[in-house]
């Protein structure tokens, strides 16, 4: 029977049992599980069950994220994450552009590739162009002042390689940045594009072939054969049109606080709730979070 999956933000106390009962009423489910109190929360239904559009839009309006998941093979085995925007809060390509006085021109084409309208590898190239001339330093000068990591990341990475998943950060920016971000959060790998340098300065240029959506699928293929597992052993999460290959192939894909026109083409979408919503997805309870 598929599983209906409640979730909001840490802390917001949106998810009440009154909620919980509603939707279940609502859907005719059955055997409520709580996950975290407040926070996450399961029931059952019939696979038959009538559709849920409405519903979930008007729980979205109240600060919570509605899914249907199969309930078979929850917990997954390999966890394959987008970084930009995902892993953590900023598009690094932006930050490098404002240090380089030309950060709003930049963070509109991102905007645009992001959300389908431009080809990836194009846009990537328009963007890196402009960095021309940039200190190499600048790169340290935004890692240190400019970067946040996503609520939630080091808990999801910790908490599945625990349980015996491969953790993969798979990226369409810069090995500078998913370098530091796989060390930070605990990833086993990580695969991104290079920017090109003299030495001491940017050349505009980056490393061909480019690490873009298909890219993205044949890091997951490459990894599941590696470790004779299945694209349904695979959590992929990402936010960006480049990430909707990975999202479909994957077991469970999911669209983290991504575009409407990402969404809609994704399996799963949490709009709410932080990274640890993809552990709350995977049937996890609060209680067997790591590194908490």
């Amino acid at each position: 029977m598929p599983i209906v999956s409640l979730i909001t933000a840490p802390g917001s106390n949106a998810l009440t049992s009154d909620v919980v009962e509603a939707v279940k009423a609502e859907l005719h489910g059955q055997n409520v599980v709580w996950l975290a109190q407040g926070e996450a929360a399961e029931f059952s239904i019939d696979s038959a069950a009538p559709s849920i559009d409405e519903t979930k839009a008007a729980l979205s309006g109240k600060g919570i994220d509605l899914n249907i998941l199969p309930s078979k093979n929850r917990k997954k085995r390999v966890l394959l994450a987008d970084m930009d925007s995902t892993m953590i809060g900023q598009e690094c390509i932006d930050e490098l552009a404002a240090e380089a006085g030309v950060g709003e021109h930049v963070a509109g084409i991102t905007a645009r590739a992001m959300d389908g309208a431009l080809d990836f590898d194009d846009a990537l190239r328009e963007r890196v162009a402009l960095l021309k001339g940039l200190d190499r330093k600048v790169v340290e000068s935004v890692w240190q002042n400019r970067i946040t990591a996503t609520p939630g990341g080091a808990t999801l990475v910790a908490t599945m390689k625990a349980n015996g998943a491969y953790a993969a950060l798979v990226s369409g920016g810069f090995t500078e940045f998913t370098d530091r971000v796989s060390k930070l959060l605990g990833f086993d790998e990580h695969r991104a594009n290079t920017l090109l340098h003299d030495g001491s300065r940017l050349t505009g240029n980056v490393a061909d072939p480019i690490l873009g959506r298909e890219a993205k699928v044949t890091a997951l293929e490459q990894i599941i054969v590696s470790r004779g597992l299945a694209p349904d052993d695979v959590l992929a999460v990402g936010d960006g049109a480049n990430d909707l290959g990975m999202l479909d192939r994957a077991g469970l894909g999911v669209a983290l606080h991504a575009k409407p026109s990402v969404q809609a083409q994704a399996q799963i979408s949490v709009n709410h709730g932080d990274l640890t919503a993809l552990l709350y997805l995977q049937g996890y309870r609060r209680s067997d979070f790591v590194g908490e």
